[in-house]
């Protein structure tokens, strides 16, 4: 039974209707990882425990049978560490906090695509200011190309290029120092 605490007068534990909503909050977080990909799992903090859950229950097609492995697989997940299934939620929920790193970046590169396209050198000179470590004649390359694209209606690869590029300068000194060697390497086949 619940009871409350006499002192106080609060409830000491939530109520069987909360219990309820989370558990079925927690089925259709299961429900979720169920309908992704291998690949698209192995982006997500989805804890070791449950991998073979989640296999299980794709692998079994019978209605009744599925409905059942995905509850056992709701139970193991209210076992999990709240920690755990919160960065789980995060990482699915689109309107959460990764997903809006991840927009926020790209719409930072996308701007400064822009910048050099309309401003060339002048933005070049103030990325390389913030960015340094950022090869100079590479992008440089990709912004004429790119123009010259537009110019000739042709399909936007040096475009997309251009792209790829700012985000390995973008990302910062840990991801662009293992960029900057292949970069090297596809300076020295020039």
């Amino acid at each position: 039974m619940r009871g409350r605490d006499e002192e106080t007068g609060e409830f000491l534990s939530p109520s069987r209707s909360q219990n309820r909503r989370e558990a079925l909050e927690t089925l259709a977080l299961g429900e979720k990882l169920v309908s992704l990909t291998e690949a698209q799992l192995a982006k997500l903090p989805v804890p070791e425990a449950l991998l073979p859950h989640i296999r299980d229950c794709k692998r079994i097609t019978a209605h009744v049978a599925h409905k059942r492995q995905l509850a056992f697989l709701a139970k193991q997940m209210r076992r999990e560490d709240d920690a755990a299934m919160d960065a789980l939620r995060d990482a699915l929920d689109e309107n959460g906090e990764t997903a809006r790193r991840e927009i926020a970046a790209m719409h930072r590169i996308e701007t400064w695509r822009e910048r050099l396209l309309d401003n060339g050198d002048a933005a070049l000179a103030e990325l390389l200011d913030e960015h340094p470590g950022a090869d100079r004649q590479r992008l440089r390359q990709l912004v004429r190309n790119t123009l010259e694209e537009r110019k000739r209606n042709k399909p936007p690869h040096a475009f997309r290029e251009l792209y790829r590029e700012l985000r390995t300068v973008l990302a910062g000194p840990g991801d662009a120092g293992d960029d900057d060697d292949g970069e090297f390497a596809d300076d020295s086949q020039d």
